[in-house]
């Protein structure tokens, strides 16, 4: 069988940032700017939420909300009516791990959820030009008492080397590191 990747749409949705793209590293960066996130396997998504209607956008532009009712159901239960996540839908398998094989299977869409890790607008306000943990620590406010659909995704600070070996024990895909004192670009 015969792979071809999919161009990405060529008309990117009004409203909704377009994701940061990270960039591999050879080595983990350390330091106290630093905070480290589990890379899970699954697919990049963008979740809007305007009044009454919710929007599940991919990496590459399309629609995908009809694909995930659990992420639109728990969007909607959210207490602001106007945001836009950055995560990264998963579906786990045994052992709590994101799956991959599961959720590209789209027999399991029903179970996908957002791991949320970025929160780029809420209400009115622009938040990507603020630090990135200025940011969690808002998107941690907006998911606490979350009911599924929408999780947080936590961080760890401290030394990269040794929390990628950590998540490489575990059996994750690997670690995202970010500069706290960031903006979203």
């Amino acid at each position: 069988m015969r792979w071809s990747k999919r161009k990405p749409n060529p008309r990117w949705p009004a409203g909704i940032p377009k994701p940061c793209i990270p960039i591999k590293a050879e080595t983990a960066p350390s330091g106290p700017h630093w905070l480290h996130e589990i890379k899970h396997d699954g697919y990049r998504l963008m979740v809007a939420r305007e009044g009454g209607t919710v929007r599940v956008i991919t990496r590459g532009g399309y629609d995908w909300t009809e694909r995930y009712p659990a992420i639109v159901a728990a969007a909607l239960r959210l207490p602001s009516r106007r945001f836009v996540i950055d995560g990264e839908g998963v579906v786990e398998g045994e052992g709590g791990l994101a799956d991959f094989g599961l959720l590209h299977s789209r027999r399991h869409d029903q179970a996908c959820h957002l791991v949320g890790f970025d929160l780029l607008t809420m209400g009115k306000r622009d938040l990507r030009p603020m630090p990135l943990a200025m940011r969690k620590a808002l998107l941690a406010e907006l998911l606490d008492g979350s009911k599924g659909g929408i999780v947080y995704a936590d961080h760890v600070e401290g030394e990269g080397a040794e929390i990628f070996a950590a998540a490489a024990r575990l059996g994750c895909e690997g670690i995202v590191s970010k500069r706290a004192d960031r903006p979203y670009t």
